[in-house]
């Protein structure tokens, strides 16, 4: 038990995580998790409180959240749970330094976790058809959405090659978040849905191409999920975006609601675990059977 009384597993214990997009939403909530079942985290965003809702544990970091919650026993490593690194994952040096960061901190890298991502949101208006998207849009999505992955996989798998294997002879684990709207069309998200999409197959190439160093590289499909990110659906202003809303609570077989931060973390902690030992090159649809229609 952590000091504080909180439930700490052991799934992860003493591994080694980077997550990105850690300040709000699914990057949070995959980052607290990982910390309850036992790993050292590093937050990267690019601010503290990047993405952070009134409601989550009073506004507080999430580095602080996770170093009250889950303090790190006296022993070798750090003697912080979790730290903060700034990160904009569209910059090389910027990537390559969180994951060198990692290794000053807390010895080596176990866990890579490409999260950071963005939609349209103040790109352009809602609603968009293809030829109405603005080029600059479409560029930056690909470059934090696609590109972002991108340099994790190149750094975290660099890394998880010069390091000592585990035990088992696996050398580390990559996971991506892409988007069940990586996976099938989504009218006016041609964007969004050309950056997940590429995350989806890049998560295959990379998963061939380390699989004989025991490197599992796998990805998240989350369905839609209520964070910062879909602020404009789940907060409507608008009649439309009220409809909106309904519409995606009725199309997630398992609502009536959306997904939550929590839902989609529960499958980061499997992927990165023993019990995903025979598990490389696949996508985890978390989406409450919204792809089963």
């Amino acid at each position: 038990m952590a000091s504080n009384g909180s439930s700490v597993g052991s799934r992860l214990q003493d591994k080694v995580a980077i997550v990105t997009g850690a300040a709000g939403g699914i990057g949070r909530a995959i980052a607290i998790r990982y910390a309850s079942e036992g790993a050292y985290v590093v937050c990267g965003d690019l601010r503290p409180e990047a993405g952070l809702k009134p409601q989550d544990h009073d506004g507080r970091p999430t580095h602080e959240v996770i170093n009250d919650l889950y303090p790190a026993a006296a022993g070798p490593k750090s003697s912080n749970r979790a730290v903060f690194v700034k990160v904009d994952v569209t910059v090389s040096a910027e990537v390559e330094n969180i994951v060198q960061e990692a290794v000053r901190e807390f010895g080596r890298l176990d866990i890579m976790v490409n999260n950071a991502g963005i939609a349209f949101n103040g790109l352009h208006p809602p609603g968009m058809r293809t030829h109405q998207i603005p080029e600059s849009a479409f560029d930056k999505i690909i470059a934090v959405n696609l590109k972002g992955v991108w340099l994790g996989c190149k750094y975290a798998t660099a890394q998880m090659l010069e390091q000592e294997p585990h035990p088992s002879g696996d050398r580390g684990w990559i996971i991506n978040t892409a988007s069940i709207i990586g996976m099938v069309g989504q009218a006016t998200a041609g964007e969004y849905s050309a950056s997940k999409g590429g995350v989806v197959n890049l998560t295959r190439t990379v998963a061939l191409e380390y699989a004989a160093d025991r490197i599992h590289v796998n990805a998240l499909a989350p369905g839609f999920t209520d964070s910062s990110m879909i602020d404009w659906i789940t907060n409507p202003q608008s009649e439309r975006a009220a409809q909106v809303h309904q519409n995606l609570i009725a199309s997630h077989p398992f609502g009536p609601r959306l997904g939550t931060p929590d839902d989609i973390a529960g499958g980061a902690v499997f992927l990165a675990s023993p019990d995903a030992s025979w598990v490389t090159g696949h996508v985890l649809a978390v989406d409450g059977g919204y792809l089963a229609r």
